[in-house]
């Protein structure tokens, strides 16, 4: 297992994802990007042309399909069966199937075997997600919960958004958010939540160079504390 393990857990569009990639790049650590994993998963099935609602066929999918995460520059890597799919995997098509791997006990168990192993061969990671320090890595030197407002983090998505080239309103995407956090904070395996031991950080007035600065002093803290 890596030597540092730092979680970031939050609800959708809280700014985990970039948090964690430029948490990790300071760090000199490894970024695991645990929303890839489902993703790869959900495009390996829609390939095979599978019910996405019948967990034993998506079950059948992750059981003899070749999944491989290796950390790259900013992003994790995503190859399926020895070929690339680190683009592949951010379709429209994909981001809409993957709840229904998410809402899997059995299969999260699965992707939280591979979380475990991407981490035993690195020596620091930074991991994002919805449970990371609740139960992938209830041990974590480590752990973060990042939150914000439901009308800053729609205000975000639709920048990212529109920057794709997609236009949704805000109350569309409020409205979205809002049911996926019911859906995430509803689910029986993995709900979302923050560790008991985790240190919530509202980003909602923040900028991203503030909060990783935020959280960079409470590791440099923390590792002081340690030595």
């Amino acid at each position: 297992m890596a030597k540092l393990i730092i979680t970031i857990d939050g609800p959708a569009a809280s700014g985990k994802s970039t948090v964690a990639r430029l948490l990790a790049e300071k760090l000199g650590a490894s970024f695991l990007d645990t929303g890839a994993m489902y993703r790869a998963v959900t495009l390996a099935a829609i390939r095979a042309n599978v019910d996405m609602t019948d967990e034993d066929d998506l079950l059948e999918v992750m059981a003899t399909t070749e999944f491989q995460f290796s950390a790259g520059q900013g992003k994790m890597a995503v190859c399926i069966d020895g070929i690339d799919v680190t683009e592949q995997i951010r379709q429209p098509q994909v981001t809409a199937s993957a709840r229904h791997v998410a809402a899997s006990a059995k299969l999260r168990e699965k992707l939280v075997e591979m979380q475990r192993q991407f981490a035993a061969g690195e020596e620091k990671i930074v991991t994002e997600g919805r449970d990371q320090g609740t139960v992938a890595f209830p041990n974590a030197d480590m752990k973060f919960y990042l939150t914000a407002d439901p009308s800053e983090r729609a205000r975000r998505r639709q920048a990212e958004l529109r920057a794709k080239g997609d236009i949704e309103s805000l109350e569309q995407i409020q409205g979205a958010i809002e049911q996926r956090d019911k859906s995430d904070e509803g689910r029986a395996a993995g709900p979302l939540r923050p560790a008991n031991d985790a240190i919530v950080v509202d980003t909602t007035d923040l900028s991203v160079e503030e909060v990783v600065a935020r959280l960079l002093r409470c590791v440099e803290e923390k590792c002081q504390t340690k030595d």
